[in-house]
């Protein structure tokens, strides 16, 4: 080991605890492992927050004698259903990991058919396992999340400090438009690009309408969302409710959402034809 991740931490003179870390992945493509071992610059002060005693991802081996489990991936199988069971009785805190760990992710999209036909046209005549998808805390309480797809790894830095210091972690509670504006970008509705960030939790800097790319609501809802003004901004803008819609279905986060949408725009449809 590094002299580096050897030496005791300490903040302001008061040594720091290096908690035992474990990451696991359920289904997934493993993207948000990776953005953490992407971040060449500050890895290793990273890692010296904390001492990882399992990540397929970055190492060989491995202990069952953790603290804090990061698990990215949504329940997809029952084997992973106990998999995850185990992880929460051995965790004082369990992590969800990225938007899969939050809200299912990409892969709930399945969920819109019936798993035979799922089966059928995915795997063929191949007997496989594979159930709707569902996030963490379907199965499991949940400690934390981590929001994104994939997370954003500064973000990540940030709350991984605030665990190793004890102190409580904050999400935003305002939209992505917020940042957005800070950094001063174009909005992207004024270039033809939907767009959710008007209602979609903050956090990532705006990571996508920064690289010009429309907001798909990686990161969920954000608290103070306004439905009802998102429905206005997509119709001044020309676009249609099932554009809008297929962006809010995507990632799983606005699921509890897609109805009130749906609402508030047959009530502005009602309006403007009395």
């Amino acid at each position: 080991m590094s002299d580096t991740l050897a030496k005791p931490k300490t903040y302001l003179g008061v040594p720091v605890h290096r908690p035992k870390v474990a990451f696991f992945e359920l289904s997934s493509c493993e993207g948000c492992q990776l953005q953490l071992l992407n971040n060449e610059a500050t890895l290793l002060d990273f890692l010296s927050l904390m001492e990882v005693v399992r990540f397929r991802e970055g190492m060989t081996g491995g202990t069952d004698d953790y603290e804090i489990a990061f698990v990215e991936g949504s329940v997809t199988r029952q084997d992973e259903v106990e998999r995850l069971k185990k992880i929460r009785e051995t965790a004082k805190v369990l992590v969800a990991f990225g938007s899969c760990a939050c809200f299912g992710g990409v892969n709930q999209l399945k969920n819109r058919f019936s798993m035979d036909q799922v089966r059928k046209e995915v795997y063929g005549d191949h007997p496989i396992d594979t159930d709707v998808a569902r996030p963490l805390e379907s199965v499991v309480p949940v400690d934390l999340r981590i929001y994104g797809c994939p997370v954003k790894k500064e973000e990540v830095e940030k709350i991984v400090t605030r665990l190793a210091l004890g102190s409580e972690v904050f999400y935003p509670r305002y939209p992505v438009c917020m940042e957005c504006k800070a950094n001063g970008n174009i909005c992207l509705f004024e270039l033809g690009e939907p767009c959710l960030g008007p209602i979609t939790r903050a956090g990532c800097d705006s990571w996508c309408p920064s690289n010009r790319a429309g907001c798909w609501g990686c990161r969920g809802p954000a608290d103070d969302m306004n439905i009802t003004q998102m429905v206005s901004i997509m119709e001044k803008y020309g676009f249609s409710r099932e554009t809008i819609v297929d962006r809010l279905e995507c990632f799983g986060g606005f699921s509890a959402h897609i109805e009130t949408f749906r609402d508030a725009v047959d009530i502005r449809e009602k309006v403007q034809k009395t």
